[in-house]
């Protein structure tokens, strides 16, 4: 990689749990990462460093979702040598801009930290962002489903996205509740509390996929950071295989 390159390039075949990770490392913690949505809403942002055409210069621009809806803020242009610093910068910029903000903690939360309850807020219910980005990009790609329904009649689980025919079933799981190996931090507060029910939710899940793949069902679970992209041409490879020649 070239000196120019080293100053905004990612690494080739680095995860989204590495991206995630380069992210936090910058902003200087998860919870550093966040934007106000009003109210007690918050989205996780990223810096990302867009070259010029010359590639000449490297600039700084914040990105989040709200929903399925994109938002952006340029930061304007870094000078560092290198990725990480200028990742460092823009974070640096987007807070003295007013742009990020450590999300509030209310009175009486149970969350040990401000990281851990965006953590246990990403992916609680129904409609979350990373599922609605994930469900826009489906749509896009001319794949019709369902939402939030029960694929077995025989239980009463539900499924974040489900495709009856081509009997494909899609969980985005948040890393809080269901555990992320990467990026679940346990709790402090009432600490054996929640380490039973994050061990309980895991154990249901792992349930839950046994039932459906019994009954033949192809079941996909992403976790809330994962790129929706890839996860959707996951989901698309599936679909089209159990029914070609057709999106539903």
């Amino acid at each position: 990689m070239t000196a120019a390159g080293r100053a905004w390039k990612a690494p080739k075949g680095r995860s989204a749990a590495e991206t995630t990770a380069e992210q936090d490392r910058a902003a200087g913690g998860r919870h550093r990462r966040m934007v106000s949505l009003g109210g007690d809403r918050y989205a996780r942002a990223s810096v990302e460093l867009l070259p010029d055409r010359a590639g000449t210069s490297v600039s700084a621009r914040l990105r989040w979702l709200d929903g399925s809806r994109k938002h952006t803020r340029d930061l304007g242009v870094v000078s560092h040598q290198t990725r990480a610093r200028n990742l460092a910068e823009g974070w640096r910029r987007a807070r003295e801009a007013g742009l990020v903000t450590p999300a509030r903690m209310p009175d009486g939360s149970w969350a040990s930290s401000p990281g851990v309850r965006a953590s246990m807020k990403g992916n609680r219910g129904r409609d979350t962002a990373p599922e609605l980005a994930l469900r826009s990009l489906l749509h896009r790609r001319g794949l019709r489903y369902r939402v939030s329904v029960r694929p077995l009649k025989k239980s009463r689980r539900t499924t974040d996205i489900v495709f009856p025919r081509a009997k494909v079933a899609v969980f985005v799981d948040g890393c809080f509740w269901h555990g992320c190996p990467e990026h679940h931090r346990p709790s402090s507060v009432n600490s054996a509390f929640w380490r039973e029910k994050i061990e309980g939710n895991r154990r249901r899940d792992a349930e839950t996929t046994a039932m459906l793949e019994a009954e033949g069902w192809t079941v996909i679970r992403a976790w809330e950071h994962d790129d929706p992209a890839t996860t959707a041409e996951q989901v698309e490879a599936a679909v089209r295989a159990a029914m070609p020649g057709t999106g539903h």
